[in-house]
């Protein structure tokens, strides 16, 4: 018999030679085939996997893109109570540690130096060479069930290499969050009217507290693997257990070192103080252990803590300088942020005007004062906070700060609503700021996708009294806008003119003419509803089908809806509950803004592009807008940036070269429209 006339055959080849490619990608970072073909065999698995359901393996790389759902994360007790390691900031300390170890050992031994990666700590444990649990720390003792989640971090391997190891054995590592991925999901929030997350180290441990993990697989998760567990292994030392761990297909990283002694663990320490800012994640430290495994015993535990390991903490790097005032910033949803305004300081090669106070606790925590000399880090590495007031240096008559009660832009006040840290400003209206805020959310690519209206263009519109909603877009003329100007000086101090000239002026009017064709879902979106985010939008639309059914839902049919909790659904109602939001959508509706679900986009015409992402870029013979369109009823998602989990780049007339030059660097499929509709059943 072929191979490929064996269903199940070709699904166990399909999911070992994956998973071999996963590894070669994620962990050598060494890809011995392109995108293209891997996503081909991917799709060809998928498909095997719906017609052939009794051969899907527990190791399957689809398991990769997430969908299970987990409502209660059960606790279990570690096999092993996952200990805590004794930290110190000083050398001297170090020194102490070696001559603990030297009374009690009187034979050679050498450290193991690694990083401490920033992070969440987490146990996998392994039977038959298949990942079967994933248990956080939690206290020690026991800890959640993540399993499904943690599925869906591609570093993390499915099923082993080979076969030479423990039917059943667990190993620990930390799960984190990359810079880039960390500030890409923040943006996301921002734009969703979300809390942003502080540090990655945060958002990292509220994403594997998530539901979906389909959600947690769109965060795109890393993990480091440092430890072995069990006496069945036959590696000696801790470096052959670590490279033991890497030919299993664990992702150790290449940053461990052995080092004969402890001028050699200084020497790395002190590398890697200063390479660290170099690397795309955080660490805060260095883990030393002693490397010879059978030593372990003898120098025994704390309670808490190995007495065979310590960890050295970097200092974070702190400056000290005056607090010059407490400003009050309004975001688009309303909420009121309190930044502090510094007298300026160099910290970490950037210089820092300013810090987030995040919010009134914080504030309280502080206890500011008027002028105070403060303590300023970065946290995370990427935030600059306060972290603490030198009050001997406090002027004995300077003035409590206190959190402000009523709105610095309108005047309305505050309101924090229970379970809540910010304050908010409940007037969504009229306060000048969450107006412009609204404008510039409803213009946006993924919204109404008004480009020719960025660039300051929609503050001078406000300014000029010409819009004061979004419905006011629609009422432009070329009378209105020709002639417009006003002079903007940036940052730099250098001024800019911006004016409304013939060409712009058409460019304005055909654009809002064009925003009369983008579908129900994105309309739903750029309104702006307070946590009513692209994806809830499009959940919403395909729910209700159209505005008339959504404004008069009650909260038990929202609640109904997967993923749609409380705070989405009060806000949904809060938003249709006021007659001014009302007004708003009939005014839009009369301008031809659609407000129903086309019939043609209710039903899914094929899964051809099941778990494949498409960036459309350039001009096509119809709206991008329809393309995309096309691109979801068959499956598929689009987005607008290009990364190396960029399935394709649909290019049309004038692509930018950027996008297609990263595009050949990722080494990304490059399709025409016409590509693409061959694509299609």
């Amino acid at each position: 018999m072929n191979l490929f006339d064996d269903p199940k055959q070709r699904i166990k080849q399909l999911s070992d030679e994956l998973n071999q490619h996963n590894y070669n990608y994620y962990v050598l970072d060494k890809p011995t085939i392109s995108d293209f073909e891997f996503d081909a065999l991917l799709q060809e698995l998928i498909l095997l996997e719906k017609a052939y359901p009794d051969y899907i393996l527990p190791g399957s790389p689809t398991k990769r893109v997430g969908g299970e759902v987990t409502k209660i994360f059960q606790s279990v007790k570690h096999r092993y109570p996952m200990l805590s390691l004794g930290n110190t900031y000083s050398f001297e300390d170090l020194r102490d540690f070696d001559e603990r170890i030297k009374k009690l050992v009187t034979r050679d031994f050498s450290y193991i130096c690694e990083l401490k990666y920033d992070g969440v700590a987490i146990g996998l444990r392994y039977e038959n060479g298949l990942l079967t649990q994933a248990v956080t720390r939690g206290d020690g003792i026991k800890g959640d069930d993540v399993t499904n989640n943690v599925k869906t971090i591609q570093t993390i391997p499915l099923k082993l290499n080979g076969n030479d190891f423990p039917s059943d054995f667990e190993i620990r590592g930390e799960i984190m969050m990359s810079h880039k991925s960390f500030e890409n999901l923040n943006k996301s929030r921002e734009a969703e009217g979300e809390e942003s997350f502080a540090n990655p180290r945060n958002a990292a441990s509220g994403s594997l507290k998530l539901q979906d993990s389909r959600e947690v697989a769109k965060r795109k998760l890393d993990c480091f693997l440092y430890f072995l567990l069990g006496d069945q292994w036959k590696e000696k030392t801790h470096e052959e257990r670590l490279k033991k761990a890497q030919n299993m297909g664990f992702n150790v990283g290449h940053f461990f070192k052995k080092c004969a002694n402890l001028d050699e663990v200084f020497d790395f320490i002190q590398t890697w103080d200063v390479e660290r800012k170099k690397l795309p994640f955080d660490i805060d430290g260095i883990v030393i252990k002693v490397n010879e495994i059978e030593l372990w015993d003898t120098l025994g535990y704390t309670a808490k803590s190995p007495r065979w390991a310590i960890s050295y903490k970097f200092k974070a790097e702190r400056v000290e300088t005056r607090l010059e005032s407490v400003s009050y910033q309004v975001g688009r949803t309303g909420s009121v942020t309190p930044v502090a305004n510094l007298t300026p300081v160099k910290l970490a090669g950037t210089t820092v005007k300013r810090a987030s106070l995040h919010n009134a606790d914080i504030i309280e925590k502080l206890d500011l004062h008027e002028f105070d000399i403060v303590f300023v880090e970065k946290g995370g590495e990427i935030i600059p906070k306060i972290v603490g007031i030198d009050k001997s240096k406090r002027d004995v008559y300077a003035n409590k700060i206190h959190f402000i009660t009523n709105c610095p832009e309108c005047g309305a006040l505050l309101i924090r609503n229970e379970g809540e840290a910010n304050h908010y400003c409940p007037n969504e209206d009229h306060c000048p700021p969450q107006i412009k805020g609204k404008l510039e959310h409803f213009i946006s690519r993924k919204a109404m996708n008004l480009d020719s209206l960025g660039e300051g263009k929609i503050e001078m519109l406000y300014d000029s009294g010409l819009v004061k909603n979004v419905a006011d877009l629609f009422d432009l003329t070329s009378d209105t806008l020709f002639g417009l100007e006003k002079t903007i000086i940036s940052e730099d101090g250098k001024n800019k003119i911006i004016s409304f000239r013939e060409k712009s002026v058409e460019n304005i009017l055909n654009a809002l003419q064009q925003a009369k064709i983008v579908p129900f879902e994105r309309v739903l979106f750029a309104l702006g509803i307070r946590f009513v985010g692209e994806t809830v939008a499009k959940k919403l639309a395909r729910h209700f089908k159209n505005i008339r059914n959504l404004s008069k839902a009650a909260k038990e049919d929202l609640l109904d809806i997967d993923e749609i909790g409380e705070k989405i659904a009060d806000s949904v109602l809060l938003y249709f509950s006021k007659a001014e939001h009302l007004e708003l959508i009939e005014r839009l509706a009369n301008k031809g803004l659609q407000f129903e679900l086309h019939e043609d986009f209710l039903t899914p015409k094929s899964n051809i592009l099941d778990g494949k992402t498409i960036v459309v870029s350039g001009v096509f013979s119809k709206p991008r807008d329809e393309i995309k369109t096309i691109i979801e009823q068959h499956g598929g998602k689009h987005t607008s940036s290009i990364s190396s989990q960029t399935s394709y780049l649909l290019a049309g007339d004038k692509t930018g070269p950027e996008k297609l030059k990263k595009a050949e660097k990722l080494k990304v499929p490059i399709i025409s429209e016409a590509d693409f509709l061959k694509m299609l059943p």
